[in-house]
This record gives structure tokens, C-alpha cells and sequence, in this order.
């Protein structure tokens, strides 16, 4: 069962039961959860009842006649479906915006036996849109999420309406130049000392399983041995043009095997930029997805 809240409360959580968040909670969620983020039970939530099958929130800020075109967010390691709190604000009002919780991330259980590769968090991603009833959607992942995403949209062409990558890798990644001060080189040398103490208390009550499982997925792959080239929907390809993840030259040489994608490169020394460039990263997302409807 899915259980939605009014306009004013600003969230609908799929399947189960959740404690409901006011305005100023959902505008990013932050210190006052921060403990409680990734594992611990929420508001009134019994530990029993925080974890569920294929859980995703739901946001929709426009007028409750419309019926608008749904995206589906897709999350990175260590993460949940709270990091999307800079992007929820201006998507929600033109899309209705999903945010998953990948499996042993938030309040997403593990599937007894999964197996832990692309194809299969590719297919997770296709129940969590069986669940909210969604046939088709526009794809956004940010770094992991942004792998899973091309892997989805290869797997599944016809549910993807356009396919947004924020810093996603396309095969193994050797990071270089890494800053020795934690989240440093993740969020950009703009990143104030706040946000830093929020994403290391994000990460550090991340599942284990969750990041194991999705570091195992993410060992050995190579999205541009055929899978690239089986994606079909128009593709935008966003990177950093001093991210420690990869270069621009990295990205560009497979975003380049998507037959109808473009890449842009944004001025930050961050290399998550869904989270360290939120607006940027939008203002682009929206613009693109507006301009193949055109």
C-alpha cells in the first residue's frame, strides 16, 4: 500500500508505514535526521517497520490538476533518496519525482538472494517503478546511480523516457588526486564545513551490506562493451572539468558511444555534482528533457 500525505506535508512514501515530514524537513532533511538517515527507524516507525521492498518517496509541488510526466532519481553508494533534497525543490514542480532507495540503502531491504551487479539494481529499479505504477520515466543517476541508470535504459528502452547522468562511471574508476580531507575531493573545495560533517555522518551510518554490495557490483564492469550502444532514449551526460573521479576526456569518450547524447561540463572540482552543483545539474536536467518534448 502506498501512503500519501497532504500537499502542505510535501512527501508520499511508498508502501508502508512512515512518519510524515513537514516543509522545512524536506527541504533537505538534514541535521535534525542525520543520525537516523541511512538505517535507524523514523518519527514513530518501529525498526520492524522501516524496511521494505523496493521503497521510493514521492514529491509533486505543481497544481493537483496536472498530471505530470514522472522521473525517477537514482541515488549513489553510501546514499539514499535523501541526497536529492537540492534537486526535489524545482524537479517536483515539473515532474512527479520518485526517489528510490537502492537495496540495504534507506528503508530499501536487500531481496533474499539478490545478486549484486548492474542488470540486476537495473531491474530493481524497473519493480520500483511497477510499485508506483509508472510505465515509463525520465532516468536520472548521480556517480553509481548514474551507472545503473545506463545500465537500466540499455535494459529497458521502452520505460525510458530520457536518461540524465550526473558524474556516472561508465566502467572502473581509479580515482587521482584524491584530497586527504574526507568528502573533500566528493563535494568540491566550495563545500563548507556543514555540509562536510553532514555527508561524513551520512556515510557513516550507511548499511554495510548496501555498500559492499553495490562496491561488488561496481568491481568489474564496462558499460561501453555493449551496453552504451543499446541505449536509445536522448542522453545528457553531465561531469566536472576538475573531478578526481574522471576527466572530461573519460567522459566525453563514452558518452560519445550513446547515439544520441551530448555531454556538459561544468566549472567544479567536485565530482558529485548532483549533490556539490544541485542547481546547475537541474537547470540543465530540465532544460534538456523540455527540449526533446519541443
Amino acid at each position: 500500500m502506498t501512503r500519501t500525505v497532504t500537499r502542505r506535508n510535501l512527501l508520499r512514501i511508498g508502501g508502508g508505514t512512515a512518519a510524515t515530514l513537514g516543509l522545512s524537513a524536506m527541504a533537505g532533511e538534514l541535521a535534525a535526521v542525520s543520525a537516523l538517515a541511512q538505517r535507524g527507524p523514523v518519527g514513530n516507525a518501529s525498526k520492524e517497520d522501516v524496511k521494505e521492498d523496493f521503497f521510493y518517496r514521492e514529491d509533486w509541488f505543481g497544481e493537483p490538476w496536472r498530471q505530470p510526466e514522472p522521473a525517477l532519481l537514482i541515488h549513489g553508494n553510501d546514499e539514499s533518496s535523501i541526497v536529492w533534497y537540492g534537486w526535489v525543490p524545482r524537479m517536483a514542480q515539473e515532474f512527479r519525482l520518485l526517489r528510490l532507495d537502492l537495496p540495504g540503502f534507506g528503508r530499501s531491504r536487500i531481496p533474499a538472494g539478490f545478486e549484486w551487479s548492474l542488470a540486476s539494481l537495473a531491474t530493481f529499479v524497473a519493480h520500483v517503478l511497477d510499485k508506483a505504477g509508472v510505465e515509463s520515466a525520465h532516468i536520472v543517476g548521480a556517480k553509481t546511480g548514474g551507472a545503473i541508470a545506463m545500465q537500466f535504459a540499455a535494459d529497458y528502452p521502452k520505460r525510458t523516457r530520457t536518461l540524465v547522468v550526473a558524474s556516472g562511471p561508465a566502467s572502473v574508476i581509479a580515482m587521482s588526486n584524491v584530497s586527504p580531507i574526507p568528502q573533500r575531493s566528493r563535494l568540491g573545495s566550495a563545500a563548507s564545513k556543514e555540509m562536510i560533517e553532514y555527508w561524513n555522518t551520512l556515510f557513516a551510518t550507511a548499511n554495510p551490506d548496501g555498500v559492499k554490495g553495490l562496491q561488488q557490483a561496481l568491481s568489474k564492469f564496462n558499460l561501453a562493451d555493449g551496453v552504451l550502444q543499446r541505449i536509445t532514449a536522448p542522453a545528457l551526460v553531465i561531469t566536472a572539468d576538475r573531478s578526481a573521479l574522471q576527466s572530461v576526456e573519460k567522459a566525453r569518450e563514452y558518452q560519445q558511444k550513446i547515439r544520441n547524447s551530448r555531454l556538459v561540463v561544468l566549472r567544479s572540482d567536485a565530482y558529485h555534482i548532483a549533490a556539490a552543483n544541485a542547481d546547475e545539474c537541474v537547470a540543465h536536467t530540465i532544460a534538456f528533457i523540455k527540449e526533446q518534448k519541443a
